[in-house]
């Protein structure tokens, strides 16, 4: 298996977050996700799950 990249791992997973009900990945910053500040683009919820890792 090849060595992980950390660059390429903040790339793909740092501050991404998917929406509960619409499965839309979104990029934004942690703190605003749990104030509750961001809304998703498709659906319009607040709900969001950080990305899992492959």
């Amino acid at each position: 298996m090849a060595a992980k990249i950390p660059e390429a791992q903040n790339r793909l997973f740092k501050n991404v977050f998917v929406c509960k009900k619409c499965h839309t990945k979104i990029k934004a910053d942690a703190q605003k996700i749990l104030k509750g500040k961001v809304k998703c683009r498709k659906c319009k919820k607040g709900a969001f799950r950080p990305l899992k890792k492959k």
